[in-house]
């Protein structure tokens, strides 16, 4: 048998991968001169712009976790706020990425924003908040997002689609007459970085690359360094 239909689709995949443009669009010019001295007002800046620019949901991330055994996972979710204490994000404590910063409460958050050119990436720990922070989290958030919350079960093992539309169906029910029903697996989380990298593109390839690093003492602040791209 040929396998002539498997050659041409890979040559069209990889004909696909060299043709796609990257940054087809004049990139904002940044100055790390002129960054602050602390990464959070610039990450609300960058987002900021990013939204202007047209950037499709600009709060979405990916978040990287690791088990015991030092496996990595990696997903995208949302950014529910960044503030003094650090970058927040929810889920299910039962889930995967729940159980993995139980045993491990390290991650990597990163943010890409194609309309500028613009990525950044932070490292640190992360520390679950307590039940009342939590749930005004899911009080804040969407009715389907409530749904969701209420469907729980995640990263488990579904055994077919139809046992999922019959759970998704009763807890939007619910969650049109209980606004304010409690889900008692949802958690939410504070990143709080140890080093955060700005990275803005260049169409010459002369990328600019940002870190800050916290010093030992939280009285002390960051320091920053230039990265060759």
């Amino acid at each position: 048998m040929s396998d002539a239909p498997d050659d041409t689709r890979r040559q069209d995949f990889h004909a696909l991968l060299r043709s796609l443009p990257v940054w087809d669009t004049e990139l904002p010019h940044f100055d790390p001169a002129s960054a602050p001295a602390a990464p959070l007002p610039l990450f609300r800046q960058w987002l900021c712009e990013a939204a202007a620019a047209g950037s499709p949901e600009p709060h979405t991330m990916t978040l990287a976790t690791a088990d015991a055994a030092g496996r990595p996972s990696v997903r995208t979710l949302m950014l529910h706020d960044a503030d003094e204490r650090g970058w927040h994000f929810a889920t299910h404590r039962t889930s995967r990425k729940g159980r993995e910063l139980a045993v491990r409460p390290e991650a990597a958050l990163g943010f890409y924003w194609p309309a500028v050119g613009r990525q950044v990436r932070i490292q640190g720990t992360v520390t679950a908040a307590g039940p009342e922070e939590s749930r005004a989290d899911l009080a804040r958030r969407s009715t389907g997002a409530l749904a969701a919350a209420l469907v729980g079960r995640q990263s488990e093992v579904l055994p077919s689609y139809e046992k999922l539309e019959r759970a998704s169906d009763a807890a939007w029910e619910r969650a049109r007459r209980e606004p304010g029903a409690p889900v008692d697996s949802w958690t939410l989380y504070v990143l709080e970085a140890q080093e955060v990298e700005f990275f803005q593109g260049d169409a010459r390839r002369r990328h600019v690359r940002l870190n800050y690093r916290r010093r030992a003492s939280p009285e002390d602040g960051w320091s920053t360094e230039l990265l060759w791209p």
